[in-house]
């Protein structure tokens, strides 16, 4: 018998935020009936960025009733940056932790919440990517592959408990451990020389010079450096960036990622007040 927090019960006996909102300007929706767990998330995001109200609608166990309620508690007031670093380990420590074999639970929160956010986006829905490896449940080697990335996974049953790939017949087993074997051989990066903050706060100026600011001036907006503090890059937008209601997101996919490739893995680009 599986041990739950009084969080999680708590969360399972009195969901917060059960429904759907009206208004919703973002909808994600992940799982199938078929295979046990479906969740289904939307969210209002208001005019500066920042979610005004999430609800949710479930078909699952009582950890995806617990997660999709913790998930919608964490992601109210928070900005579009704030809510795309939100991991299914944060869903999980929200609620005092998981059962090992219920941490696929907190993952289809953290799908639904991608997904919503490339609706929000005006993205299409992704098709379904990578090859079929459990049939059971349909789960494919790119989910098996990310869950063994961002979890450090190195078993088939770990695999199962985030997935519920291997779960049903067990024919995927070899599969899935020919993934596990691929993604842990896999060569690590080469370490990078330390920067000392003088020449990392240069490559940041060379970067948005070079990279981002002309990409970003083509579509009438601009960005400017503020500060450096340490791995945190203080920046302010300019032009149409400043009112675009999806600068943020701007900032994570574009800005963020162009600093972490060029300059530093660990940089974190935060917008300063206007």
């Amino acid at each position: 018998m599986w041990e739950y927090t009084d969080k999680v019960k708590e969360h399972f006996l009195n969901p917060r935020n059960a429904g759907e909102v009206k208004d919703a300007n973002a909808v994600g929706e992940v799982g199938s009936m078929a295979c046990g767990d479906a969740l289904k998330l939307t969210l209002k995001v208001g005019d500066n960025g920042k979610i005004e109200d999430a609800k949710f609608q479930t078909f699952g166990c009582a950890s995806a009733i617990a997660s999709a309620s913790a998930l919608t508690e964490m992601l109210k007031g928070k900005s579009l940056q704030e809510a795309e670093r939100i991991t299914n380990q944060d869903i999980a420590d929200y609620l005092g932790g998981l059962p090992k074999e219920k941490m696929h639970c907190s993952v289809l929160g953290r799908q639904a919440l991608e997904s919503a956010l490339s609706n929000y986006r005006g993205e299409a829905p992704k098709e379904q990517e990578g090859k079929i490896v459990c049939e059971c449940f349909g789960v494919t080697d790119r989910e098996i592959e990310k869950a063994i990335r961002e979890n450090n996974l190195t078993s088939v049953e770990e695999v199962t408990n985030y997935t519920k790939a291997g779960g049903g017949c067990e024919s995927c087993h070899d599969a899935i451990r020919e993934l596990i074997a691929r993604v842990r051989q896999e060569e690590a990066p080469a370490k990078r020389p330390k920067l000392t903050n003088i020449q990392k706060i240069r490559m940041i100026e060379e970067t948005l010079e070079r990279e981002i600011r002309p990409s970003l001036q083509q579509d009438g907006g601009d960005i400017e450096l503020v500060d450096v503090i340490g791995n945190r890059v203080l920046v302010a937008s300019r032009g149409a960036c400043a009112v675009c209601k999806a600068s943020e997101l701007t900032l994570t996919h574009f800005v963020e990622a162009k600093l972490r490739e060029m300059v530093w893995p660990e940089l974190v680009v935060e917008e300063v007040p206007k």
